[in-house]
């Protein structure tokens, strides 16, 4: 079983900056590749960005391409997301996620992982 905790939340302006955390616990980190997603009041659950297990790879959504970037600290089990010039359209509770090699399924997709964090807000005003 694997842990996952989110942090770095909270409101900003927009046009601002914010950096998200995931610290897992329980397994070996760098045995996973890990992702975020987001989730908007009323909306599904959307792909945000991902990361190989050797952080060696990233892919973005078209939405949050060139703002936002995701990387890995594998001595200290945590994965980022560093997120810049944040508009309103990020509102949402992000969660992290993280996905064995033994997983099916697209990297991109909510069913391509196996364990999720709690979630951490972000909201982001006009």
């Amino acid at each position: 079983q694997v842990q996952l905790v989110e942090s770095g939340g909270g409101l900003v302006q927009a046009g601002g900056s914010l950096r998200l955390s995931c610290v897992t616990s329980g397994r070996t980190f760098s045995n996973y590749a890990m992702g975020w997603f987001r989730q908007a009041p009323g909306k599904e659950r959307e792909f945000v960005a991902a990361i190989r297990r050797n952080g060696g790879s990233t892919a973005y959504a078209e939405s949050v391409k060139g703002r936002f970037t995701i990387s890995r600290y594998n001595a200290k089990n945590t994965v980022y997301l560093q997120m810049n010039v944040l508009k309103p359209e990020d509102t949402a509770v992000y969660y992290c996620a993280a996905r064995t090699v033994a997983r099916s399924g697209s990297s991109y997709a909510i069913e391509g992982y196996d364990y999720w964090g709690q979630g951490t807000q972000v909201t982001v005003s006009s």
